[in-house]
């Protein structure tokens, strides 16, 4: 067997270059120093790397495992434990120094953090969502670092293999990032167990989505984190659905992000072979069902239809159906033919009291504004 290799000249650079939003994934045993507690020098020189990202005008964000396998350190175990609330104990003990380790390490160079924990269902519940993406793209906005991880401490789940791994691509979907990049202890992915084949050869190009990359994958990783090369290439596979490409490299690789962002190849990339929009479109168009209808004038049909517009209350004549903020409608004209289909920002009842109004009047006829538009263009597909 053998992988699609992607198309790549020896002179292209890598998939990080040309990247402006990049999610950085940082694996468990390089946070931890393969458990011996939280690896200040490694968190310190990958932050001193990003601050250079961020200099050079790329957006990061950066979702950190290592909870966990911190609590583990403090509470003197040496096995990771099976039961549930143990994980969630250990979770709750370790965030602690995680989130502190980064805060001070990213304020050596004036770069504010935030932390935010997430979990599956954040992503799959369309209000939750819509938050989760408006708050993670304000605080781009603001040049903040958030540092995300998941929730251990409260889901009962997503204590699984390839949590964060999974987590790193949702959230690459999520704020529509260029690149996932995937700090591991492995150089790459190799078409063999390295560990017990000395003639395993790294895989530097492939097709994300590859089902031979999964076969070279092999099973899981070390005691203290559940996940391994598999769960990254299948990150890599779900990243690719928004468009974006997946790097899996060494985070011991001296100075490995600044070296990627200038082009270098390095590790293993999988690059996504469906262009973002056309990968949106399919997520919003056939996998979400339509919780409700706006009907629009002739104006906003055009300004929709050629402008690349978001669809402002002003242009919506009629709000059929009953949805709360988050879900899916469909746009239609008034001829009642469907002509797009998005995430709306207000609820049906509240779409109804500022249908035909400006922008500028929300606050005054709702108490509050959380967005100007009904459906921004980015959460919105034409039909």
């Amino acid at each position: 067997m053998s992988a699609r290799v992607a198309p790549a000249g020896a002179a292209e650079p890598g998939v990080v270059a040309a990247a402006k939003r990049l999610v950085i994934k940082v694996g468990s045993s390089l946070v931890t120093n393969d458990g011996r507690g939280l690896d200040r020098e490694a968190i310190a020189r990958w932050a001193a790397q990003i601050a250079k990202l961020r200099a050079a005008g790329k957006q990061v964000i950066l979702v950190s495992s290592g909870a966990i396998a911190e609590g583990m350190q403090r509470l003197g175990w040496t096995r990771r434990p099976s039961a549930v609330h143990e994980l969630q104990a250990a979770a709750a003990v370790g965030q602690m120094g995680l989130v502190q380790c980064y805060e001070a390490c990213f304020r050596e160079h004036g770069i504010a953090t935030a932390q935010v924990l997430l979990t599956h269902s954040d992503m799959a519940d369309r209000q939750r969502y819509l938050n989760a993406r408006s708050t993670l793209r304000t605080l781009l906005d603001l040049g903040v670092i958030p540092v995300i991880n998941e929730n251990d401490t409260v889901v009962t789940d997503e204590i699984k293999v390839g949590d964060n791994d999974t987590l790193g691509s949702l959230v690459t979907n999520l704020v529509e990032a260029d690149v996932l990049v995937i700090l591991t202890d492995q150089p790459g992915l190799y078409d063999a167990d390295p560990r017990r084949d000395p003639s395993a050869k790294l895989i530097p190009d492939a097709i994300a989505g590859d089902p031979v990359l999964e076969s070279f994958a092999g099973g899981a990783g070390s005691a203290l984190s559940k996940g391994g090369m598999l769960t990254k290439v299948l990150a890599a596979k779900r990243a690719a659905r928004s468009g974006a490409h997946t790097a899996i490299v060494s985070g011991r690789e001296p100075d490995v992000l600044c070296r990627l962002a200038a082009g270098e190849r390095i590790g293993t990339q999988l690059k996504a072979t469906t262009m973002a929009l056309a990968a949106r479109k399919q997520w919003m168009a056939d996998h979400l069902s339509v919780s409700g209808r706006l009907t629009l004038d002739a104006g906003a049909v055009r300004a929709l239809a050629t402008g690349g517009k978001s669809l402002l209350p002003i242009g919506v004549i009629a709000v059929s159906g009953e949805f709360e903020r988050g879900a899916v409608v469909d746009v239609a004209g008034e001829d009642g033919i469907e002509i797009a289909r998005g995430l709306v920002n207000y609820a049906a009842s509240e779409a109804r009291l500022i249908m035909r109004k400006p922008s500028s009047e929300i606050e005054a006829i709702l108490g509050y504004v959380d967005e100007p538009e009904l459906i921004h263009r980015d959460n919105l597909v034409l039909a």
